[in-house]
């Protein structure tokens, strides 16, 4: 692992403890063997060993994701309404909370 990955972990407080004293030139010192066994959170880090915990809060955010998925369709429905009876699109944009760009490419895929 790079240093600056390391550091990255330490600022965080994700690292964990250094060992007691510094080295010569003030720094602290980390055991070798505990830096290599340290298991790396982020996003290269597999989900081999997630627990029940872990793996509930990923099944939550797959069922947000398809909520989400059904609530843009949804505005979609509307913005197509809205424009068959004649709304400006800011208005519009507005009202179902996306940008004009976003409403006009909507708008153009329909």
């Amino acid at each position: 692992m790079k240093t600056t990955t390391w550091a990255g972990y330490v600022s965080r407080g994700q690292a964990p403890q250094p060992l007691p004293g510094n080295d010569e030139r003030g720094r602290r010192r980390w055991d070798p063997d505990e830096v290599r066994r340290f298991p790396r959170p982020g996003a290269g880090r597999s989900r081999a060993g997630a627990g029940p915990d872990a793996e509930a809060v990923l099944a939550e955010m797959r069922e947000v994701a398809e909520q989400i998925e059904e609530l843009r369709a949804r505005q979609r429905e509307l913005l197509g309404a809205g424009k068959r009876q004649g709304l400006e699109v800011l208005a519009m944009a507005r009202a179902l909370g996306i940008s004009r760009q976003t409403a006009y490419s909507w708008l153009d895929d329909a």
